[in-house]
């Protein structure tokens, strides 16, 4: 069984050699290898040139020509994924890698179409910023009442997905709207998404925190419009 890890990285220069080798040393349950595929998103910071420099083995660095935004990122390695399981990893330090065999433990016993790693399971309240912590309270209730789920975190950044069913949705998303696109759209298919408490290191703005108070806004429109579409622009027949 393979892993497939997904970074997109932009401006991480700080972050972005430690959280590789992270991803490398990170523990995996006996049987499972792992791939790593690095989307550099038009980095200015010298991002670019440390990912130029390094040479790990079972890792593919792309490098967009511009600033597309993370939700295209992300799309454009999930073609290069061959793993039975891709994990989207941010390229911070605010997810640890380490948890890892907590998603593959639910995998081996359970095979399901996707995990989330969840930040606020079982009442915890691990963030910087109220209005954060309030804003994914509300998205995720919004997204229980209107796909009929049962997750407690809809915002996390740790999503784990079959890889044959992320090859198969239709996802269009360019920026943080994707995190919630992906969501959407998993249950429209009719997938179940499972979850795992993990720890969470949150980072202040001037830590370099991206996410800002409209991007909450753009998801709740993007919410609203996944519920609404046919299923031909939500999965590929088969």
């Amino acid at each position: 069984m393979k892993l497939s890890i997904i970074i997109c990285t932009y401006n991480e220069k700080d972050t972005i050699l430690p959280i590789l080798e992270r991803v490398h040393s990170a523990p995996l349950l006996p049987g499972w290898t792992r791939e790593v595929i690095v989307v550099d998103n038009a980095s200015t910071d010298g991002t670019r040139e440390l990912l130029r420099q390094t040479a790990y083995e079972n890792t593919l660095v792309l490098f967009q020509p511009v600033n597309q935004g993370k939700g295209t990122s992300v799309r454009t390695a999930i073609p290069h994924c061959q793993g039975e399981y891709a994990i989207i990893q941010d390229a911070d330090l605010e997810y640890d890698p380490h948890e890892y065999p907590l998603f593959l433990e639910l995998v081996e016993r359970e095979h399901p179409a996707a995990i989330y790693g969840s930040r606020t399971l079982g009442g915890r309240a691990i963030y910087k910023y109220a209005a954060n912590y309030w804003g994914v309270r509300f998205l995720t209730w919004m997204t229980n009442l209107l796909y009929g789920a049962r997750l407690s975190d809809v915002a996390t950044a740790a999503k784990m997905v079959r890889t044959d069913v992320l090859h198969r949705l239709k996802l269009t998303g360019a920026g943080f709207d994707l995190d919630f696109e992906l969501t959407d759209k998993i249950l429209r298919a009719g997938y179940e998404i499972k979850e795992v408490p993990i720890s969470y290191r949150p980072r202040t703005v001037a830590e370099g925190k991206k996410i800002r108070p409209w991007d909450g806004l753009w998801a709740l429109r993007v919410i609203l419009r996944d519920r609404l579409l046919p299923r031909s622009q939500v999965i590929e027949a088969g």
